[in-house]
């Protein structure tokens, strides 16, 4: 069977590629769109809880610092009906209670004072005296809380400019300032009580607050100046700046603005009493998933679900390709001509089904080669058989023309020689319907023709048979030397002068056997030799078969391959050379392969 060569084209991509490919970029779509999808939500959910999350931190910071006011208001509201309030000035007992207020209170008061309503020092804790370059009555908050004795009057954060200490330090105060009456013998009038509250106090209770990662807490009073915030010092230098005055306008409650570029969600809540503003604010960045950190844990979660959807993807794909892989190489092995090579099942159904195809079209295309090659013996049997028939009809005409002209000469004894080796010629023909024989039964049959002929044909020609004992047992092809050999005397050396010669010889040259059949005949032209081998049309003459040539080497080569058969030289009035190459192998041994067929065709019946 000839092997079919598949053309060179461009392979596409495994299957297993192509699973593997496919499944990883879905999952991968699927991965990001699920993974938007979910960032958008946790990010929408995230910033809902942030800022619930700030609303109540900033509601816990604007209790603290609202009780921590309502403790100053408390010490205000002791200090004025418990201590100033009907209690002449002139009795040392204020002095003392005031003292002991204060000593109760120091971690966050800085000074209690008590003024006339002309700015004279009545009363100071610890003891202190005015600068000399202070007019008390001229100050602003002073004049303020006389024309508002009804309210408690809280200042920004200043540095304590009022009394002078001898330690020379400057001490950051929110000053608390309300009007009272002032009871001096029988005269009352109007005085002012002032607490300078320790900034550090109130900056120690914010400073722990913060929004998230990155949020801050800052305190403005309501007319936007900064009380606190944790980056005072910067805004003070110009370094950072605030959206405070903008904020002093915004009522309780949260606001989405955007300073400086950068988007944040503000809480406003009020302190009581004060009108001070509590100001949390969130960089929106700090209330979603944008941070780097969270960046990179979110690509690092990405990363390894696709390792996972990747690692699983390349397990179903090679459980699904292994039993299609297995199955092209046992394809593979049918396209290089194991027919009976075992094709892999395994796998889903579908390839099981695919296998168990692929098998019985192996088995089917076995059943066809062997019919065809069955076919192929018979056609070539029948030809062979045709084409030797052709052979026998001819001799027999001939050698029965050569009897009747020997009887008509009244050569009776040469008839009976001839009709003795006709006997014998014909016995070796028949051989039995075989139509492989051995060399020596060969050369005898062709021994017995020449024989006929030379009795017909005295004085016309001799002939030579040389051959090796080792070709004696080998096979030779039955009836190939009787048609050259006829052709030889017929059309070779009728119609010469002289004397012909005819050489038959049988050797081993190669490893193969050769005949070689020789006269000194007419010879041929070149055109003549190739038409011995081309033209199906030639009528055969009165003498010789006319078909011997070709028949010939027609017959070896349906029963020995193409690659053997007849080789001709000649040359006009030189004579001709004939060449016969068979496969040198043993009788024995054709008859034995002959026998086996026959074992196998009587079991298959």
């Amino acid at each position: 069977m000839r092997k079919i060569k598949p053309k060179k084209t461009n392979q596409g991509k495994s299957i297993r590629y192509s699973i593997f490919t496919y499944f990883t970029v879905t999952a991968l779509v699927a991965i990001v769109l699920i993974g938007l999808s979910l960032y958008e939500r946790f990010s929408s959910q995230l910033t809902e809880a942030i800022q619930k999350e700030n609303q109540i931190l900033m509601t816990q910071v604007n209790r603290s610092v609202d009780s921590y006011l309502r403790n100053i208001m408390k010490l205000s509201d002791a200090l004025y009906y418990g201590v100033v309030k009907n209690t002449d000035i002139s009795n040392d007992l204020i002095f003392d209670k005031m003292k002991l207020l204060y000593d109760n209170n120091d971690d966050s008061v800085e000074n209690i004072a008590l003024f006339s309503r002309d700015g004279e020092l009545l009363k100071a804790v610890p003891a202190a005296r005015l600068k000399s370059n202070v007019e008390v009555k001229e100050e602003g908050w002073f004049q303020e809380t006389l024309e508002k004795t009804e309210n408690l009057h809280f200042s920004t954060p200043h540095v304590q400019y009022i009394f002078d200490n001898m330690e020379n330090q400057y001490r950051w105060v929110i000053s608390v300032s309300r009007g009272v009456e002032v009871t001096e013998g029988a005269s009352v009038s109007q005085g002012v009580l002032l607490i300078d509250i320790r900034y550090s106090s109130l900056e120690q209770l914010l400073n722990s607050v913060t929004l998230g990662d990155s949020g801050y807490v800052y305190l403005i009073s309501n007319d936007g100046q900064i009380i606190y915030h944790p980056k005072a010092q910067l805004i003070d230098s110009g370094r950072v700046q605030e959206n405070h005055r903008e904020a002093a306008a915004y009522r309780d409650g949260s606001y989405e603005e955007r300073f400086q570029g950068e988007l944040r969600y503000v809480t406003v809540k009020s302190v009581g009493y004060t009108g001070w503003k509590l100001i949390g604010v969130t960089p929106v960045q700090g209330m979603s998933f944008s941070g780097i950190k969270t960046r990179l844990f979110i690509i690092f979660v990405v990363v390894l679900i696709l390792f996972i959807m990747a690692a699983i993807n390349y397990y179903i794909s090679s459980k699904i390709t292994n039993p299609i892989h297995q199955l092209e190489e046992s394809v593979r092995e049918l396209e290089e001509g194991k027919l009976d090579a075992e094709v892999a099942i395994g796998g889903s159904y579908e390839i099981q089904h695919l296998g168990r195809s692929i098998t019985n079209m192996a088995r089917q295309i076995q059943v066809l080669m062997q019919d065809i090659v069955t076919e192929h013996e018979s056609k070539r049997k029948s030809e062979f058989d045709t084409l030797q028939s052709q052979i026998n009809p001819h001799f027999l005409y001939n050698t029965l023309d050569i009897i009747v002209w020997m009887i008509e000469n009244e050569k009776k004894s040469e008839a009976v020689k001839v009709v003795t080796a006709l006997a014998r010629f014909f016995r070796i023909s028949l051989s039995k319907g075989k139509s492989i024989i051995t060399v020596r039964d060969e050369l005898e049959h062709v021994r017995n023709y020449l024989m006929i002929q030379h009795m017909r044909f005295k004085n016309k020609f001799s002939y030579t048979i040389e051959s090796e004992d080792d070709v004696m047992e080998m096979a030779s092809l039955k009836l190939m030397l009787q048609p050259l050999v006829e052709n030889a005397i017929y059309h070779g050396m009728e119609f010469m002068d002289g004397d012909g010669e005819i050489l038959i010889r049988v050797a081993l040259e190669a490893g193969e056997l050769c005949f070689l059949i020789q006269d000194n005949g007419l010879g041929m032209r070149p055109e003549q030799v190739e038409a011995l081998f081309t033209d199906t049309s030639h009528v055969p003459s009165g003498r010789g078969s006319g078909i011997g040539v070709r028949n010939v080497n027609e017959r070896i080569k349906l029963y020995f391959g193409e690659a053997y058969g007849l080789r001709i030289t000649s040359e006009p009035d030189e004579g001709t050379k004939i060449q016969i190459r068979l496969p040198a192998v043993p009788y024995q041994e054709i008859m034995d392969q002959e026998k086996g067929e026959r074992g196998k065709e009587h079991g298959a019946v």
